[in-house]
């Protein structure tokens, strides 16, 4: 054993005598992660936010955050003798004269794009796998408050550096908050330090923005990966895969070895971003002035929507009540709108689970075509901020393409009332034909185009049975119907207590499952398969007298199972056993199957 083994297993003994970190070690070495690369995007947000924790302690160092005025004499000529603050002109000094000052800007300011656009679509594919299902409903929460915090980051930061465009965000945000009623203006006053913009502001956000922000985030993510390994990881799923085992590789070694990698991958693409591809070039736009406004003057992407929503609400909604001015014109589409958006996507786990009244444990994921309602009040969800990002760059579009703003703007006020709802009712119908079509190859299998034809002049086609694991995937998951509800009366005649709750609970899980795709039963696949013998004919079979190329089915056809019916049927049965359990061996190449 040399020096270097003797001194690394001291050190270890050292510490698992004083702290038992030994055991802890062993433990967590030995926790099991399914490989699937969707997974790997909440991976991506947290080393996004790594990034941005190491630049943001670089970019500290020289960060000015003061409001007060200084006259630039710096190296850049185009704003020699400007008045502005001490917080920009450190801004241009850290882009201009301290050495790698630029490129840790650059790649902050990416690093923070992608990662709240990593956090958004992690959380796009929990919600359309069903992965905030029991007992990760508070997890979910956890998430959504993480892309929250990730929002205010974006905005306390980006509002740093007292250009024009932060100086007309914060005039914005100005505005929105005195559309409070009654104590808006107050509420103003507090947050700039007296009249906007007051002397105040940069200071206040620097300190979240390097302080509370990022500690809120850190606790957010620790409870995040806490509730991880509470609840173990889901996974898709497939042969062996279980609400009660967990199947993937080990956190150590080999886990640790591809998070560790794909770290560095993370990070190389942001260097590389951040060198190659400007951003925020503050020098630009010069600092803060009200008076220049023009077009092209947007937020980052994340923020763009509330922009969008305030451009496509009409000016004239305000209403006096009191002597004090109600201004739907900004309360409506800053607040009410965002506020219904965000906050249907919180409390969608618990209305789902009210409409089924499903109270078990959930470990493997959906289908998205399995959940129709969900996949589709996803996408609407989607669709909208979609069309207010887009509205938020109307004048952009109108610059580039020669067009009247105003007709795109009217445009715009049209799509928002109809995309959301068109969009639900697509997806929906998308989702019941993509489940038709699954039962029809659980029942019949693939098309291959092979038409037989037997001596006694009978022609059928021969269709491919389907593999297991393809089988599985699409008779795994249980039937989802609308709760029945008892009487109102009970057999004396006397009113029932919590009607009105189941009442209300039938109406919502009828809207959830009124309109269904009935999985394959084993019944049915019993019945398909009974005259389905000719569907693993080779194709040089001596039975039939001709056979001929073909395309599409003609005859009566069938099933596509043949001999291999029984499997099937053995994994329907298996899927939808009453303990929730199922047979068959571990996919190849997972390393480990391991009780939850």
């Amino acid at each position: 054993m040399s020096t270097a083994q003797r001194a690394a297993g001291g050190t270890a003994d050292y510490l698992d005598q004083r702290t038992g970190i030994g055991l802890a070690v062993k433990s967590f070495a030995r926790k099991i992660f399914p490989d699937h690369w969707s997974f790997l995007l909440g991976e991506i947000a947290l080393y996004s936010f790594v990034v941005l924790l190491i630049t943001g302690v670089f970019l500290t160092m020289f960060f000015v955050p003061s409001m007060g005025l200084v006259t630039y004499d710096g190296p850049l000529a185009t704003m020699q003798g400007v008045e502005m603050s001490e917080a920009f002109a450190s801004t241009l000094h850290l882009s201009f004269e301290v050495t790698g000052g630029l490129l840790m800007r650059q790649i902050h300011h990416w690093a923070a794009l992608l990662f709240m656009a990593a956090i958004v679509t992690h959380m796009m594919r929990v919600f359309f796998t069903g992965a905030f299902r029991k007992p990760r409903e508070v997890n979910w929460l956890v998430g959504f408050v993480m892309m929250i915090l990730g929002l205010a980051a974006g905005f306390t930061g980006y509002s740093l550096p007292d250009d024009v465009l932060s100086g007309n965000g914060l005039r914005i945000t100005d505005g929105v908050v005195r559309s409070i009623p009654i104590i808006g203006s107050y509420v103003s006053y507090f947050i700039f330090g007296g009249e906007f913009p007051g002397d105040q502001i940069i200071p206040r956000l620097f300190t979240m923005h390097i302080l509370l922000i990022p500690g809120l985030i850190l606790a957010m993510v620790g409870l995040h990966l806490f509730f991880v390994v509470l609840h173990k990881h889901t996974h898709y799923a497939g042969p062996g895969r279980t609400d009660r085992n967990v199947v993937g590789f080990p956190l150590f070694p080999v886990y640790v070895a591809k998070a560790g990698g794909f770290f560095f991958i993370v990070f190389g693409v942001l260097a590389l971003m951040g060198a190659t591809m400007t951003i925020n070039p503050v020098w630009n736009y010069g600092p803060y002035d009200p008076s220049p406004v023009s077009a092209g003057a947007q937020p980052d992407w994340y923020m763009l929507f509330l922009e969008g929503a305030l451009r496509l609400m009409p000016g004239q909604p305000e209403v006096v009540i009191g002597g004090y001015t109600l201004s739907l014109n900004v309360l409506i589409p800053a607040m009410v709108v965002p506020g219904i958006l965000f906050m249907s996507l919180a409390l969608y786990p618990f209305i789902e689970a009210f409409a089924t009244g499903d109270k078990r444990e959930h470990h493997v994921l959906d289908r998205p075509r399995n959940a129709p309602v969900r996949t589709a009040t996803g996408v609407s969800i989607l669709s909208t901020f979609f069309v207010l990002i887009l509205a938020g760059s109307n004048d952009l579009i109108a610059t580039h393409f020669a067009l009247s703003i105003n007709d795109i703007t009217n445009i715009f006020r049209t799509l928002i009332l109809v995309v959301p709802f068109g969009a639900f009712w697509f997806t929906r119908r998308v989702c019941l034909g993509l489940q038709r079509k699954d039962r029809d190859l659980v029942l019949h299998g693939h098309e291959t185009g092979r038409i037989v034809r037997f001596a006694d002049g009978e022609y059928v086609e021969v269709h491919k049975p389907l593999d297991e694991n393809e089988r599985w995937v699409r008779v795994h998951h249980e039937p989802r119907r609308p709760i029945a509800i008892l009487p109102a009366q009970d057999e004396r005649g006397v009113r029932r207590k919590g009607y009105r709750r189941d009442a209300l609970r039938a109406r919502v899980s009828h809207l959830f499952y009124g309109n269904r795709v009935e999985p394959v039963t084993p019944a049915e696949l019993a019945a398909a398969g009974s005259h389905g013998g000719h569907d693993s004919l080779p194709a040089g079979h001596d039975g039939p007298a001709q056979v001929t190329a073909g395309q599409g089915s003609t005859g009566q056809g069938s099933t596509g199972q043949g001999s291999t019916g029984r499997s099937t049927d053995n994994a329907i049965e298996d899927t939808r056993s009453a303990d929730g359990g199922a047979s068959g061996d571990a996919p190849a190449g997972a390393a480990a199957v391991r009780d939850r």
